[in-house]
């Protein structure tokens, strides 16, 4: 099989990053529509407006909060009444990926500029597409991944340190969907075999996580940018993001997005049902216990779910869960990509030991 690697542009990453914006968009077009979530249109791009006006004409345009088919119809009604040369999504991943969507429709280039740390989403040449009420509905697949990702460490910093977390989630999840894909031929996001450097770098994701995740963390409440916070963005971000695309997904992405039908979950991010996901998927898959041991005290450690309580889900039914798993096991999902046979009920059997190990170590202390 032919294997396929999918790359962005061009990555930037460090301390006041955000002010070579101007430079980067100069460099792909003299119009530029930055989209911007509510918090990020207030705080961090009025600054940016004189350099950006030096690379050309700008329109700031607010996000509308949901990755939806709407709001993406009307992001790019408005790039094209601008005429966009670039299109830029400043903020967190249903921004971004919103952005490239608009960017791809109209032919003009993509930047992606997080402002947290919380999925890999930047880097991808996916858009995950969502209903106005946050429930998963599909993933598009974008002809080309953003031509520059720039990730400011300072303003990541100075998010809360939730959003990192959420990302080292995300993050989690790499490697053993890679593994899986690896194990049984699975395709990547390109319809094809994942190459050795996806799986390497999918492997020093879990690596970085498991290794200065808590660091990082610390960092991040601290607002203080260190070695350990510029591994773990760099792991959530770039690393993730190359090792998920081109590595390939499996169960725990799948099990997101049956988490997602449960109003429960709803207050949770991303990456916290994940690495849920995750959990479940190392029972699915039937992983030796000290590797189950490791990745449930990593995410005790991180503040990550371990169980249904966690994901606000307590006394959930059976009913409930294989609604979730059935979601999960739709026709397409990616933990087809497992190297086991998969079935709802299956899926829902794997859900409930993740829980029951996660409440287990808790009773012990």
């Amino acid at each position: 099989m032919i294997s396929t690697t999918l790359f962005p542009g061009r990555y930037v990453q460090g301390p006041n990053a955000l002010a070579r914006l101007g430079r980067e968009l100069a460099r792909l077009g003299d119009r530029h529509l930055v989209i911007a979530s509510p918090h990020p249109l207030e705080r961090l791009a009025p600054p940016l407006l004189p350099s950006l006006r030096q690379a050309g004409a700008v329109r700031l345009e607010p996000f509308g909060r949901e990755c939806t088919d709407e709001e993406i119809e009307r992001l790019t009604a408005v790039a094209r009444e601008f005429s966009a040369r670039t299109v830029t999504g400043l903020g967190g991943g249903k921004t971004l990926d919103a952005a490239k969507a608009v960017a791809a429709r109209i032919g003009a280039a993509a930047a992606a500029v997080p402002t947290i740390a919380s999925t890999d989403a930047p880097c991808s040449c996916v858009c995950v597409v969502y209903t106005p009420d946050g429930v998963f509905k599909r993933v598009d697949v974008l002809p080309r991944n953003p031509d520059v990702v720039l990730a400011d460490t300072q303003v990541i910093a100075r998010a809360p340190a939730r959003f990192l977390v959420s990302g080292m989630g995300d993050a989690l999840a790499t490697w053993f969907e890679a593994e899986s894909c690896r194990i049984s031929r699975g395709k990547n996001i390109a319809g094809e075999a994942g190459a050795m450097a996806a799986h390497a770098l999918a492997r020093l994701c879990y690596e970085t996580v498991r290794d200065y995740g808590l660091a990082a963390r610390t960092a991040c409440e601290a607002q203080a940018v260190v070695p350990a916070l510029e591994r773990v963005v760099e792991a959530n971000t770039l690393l993730s993001g190359l090792g998920f695309e081109s590595g390939g997904l499996g169960a725990a992405h799948s099990i997101h997005n049956g988490l997602t039908a449960l109003p429960g979950t709803r207050g949770l991010h991303h990456g916290e049902k994940v690495a849920f996901g995750v959990l479940a998927s190392l029972f699915l898959t039937d992983k030796p216990m000290p590797l189950v041991d490791e990745v449930y005290g990593l995410c005790e450690t991180l503040g990550l779910p371990t169980t249904f309580a966690d994901l606000g889900l307590a006394g959930v039914s059976q009913e409930e869960l294989l609604c979730v798993a059935e979601k999960a096991c739709a026709k397409g999902e990616s933990i087809y990509n497992e190297p086991v046979e998969v079935s709802p009920e299956v899926a829902a059997a794997a859900l409930t030991v993740a829980d029951a190990q996660g409440r287990r170590r808790k009773a012990l202390g």
